[in-house]
């Protein structure tokens, strides 16, 4: 994932918080922002302490970065997500984590159908 994809400052971080939408699930909560001038979507990233050590969070991190680069053509552009993980997350492996997100994702009607 290139660093333009990324939500990296805490102002963006919040403007998503404050005027985005969000969808969850057991293990994820997706807060999605439109944003008409941008042409490639950016994703923000939030594992807390409580879910494991770093080892794990990093894992967790890892994988949901694949998802997104996995389902580049499929979901909306013109946005900014912040995804942030849960505890049952760090239980998942990585296809688990793909249908999870699948799941979030389609409830936000934020990916095409194939």
């Amino acid at each position: 994932m290139k660093k333009r994809q990324r939500v990296k400052k805490n102002e963006d971080f919040q403007k998503v918080f404050k005027k985005g939408k969000s969808f969850a699930n057991r293990q994820f909560v997706v807060y999605c922002l439109p944003k008409e001038d941008q042409s490639e979507f950016r994703v923000g990233l939030s594992v807390g302490k409580k879910i494991g050590k770093a080892v794990t969070r990093v894992q967790i991190k890892r994988y949901i970065r694949q998802v997104f680069l996995e389902l580049n053509d499929e979901i909306r552009s013109d946005m900014d997500y912040v995804i942030i993980a849960r505890h049952p997350a760090a239980t998942l492996d990585f296809h688990e984590t793909k249908k999870s997100l699948e799941h979030v994702l389609k409830i936000a009607k934020v990916l095409r159908k194939k």
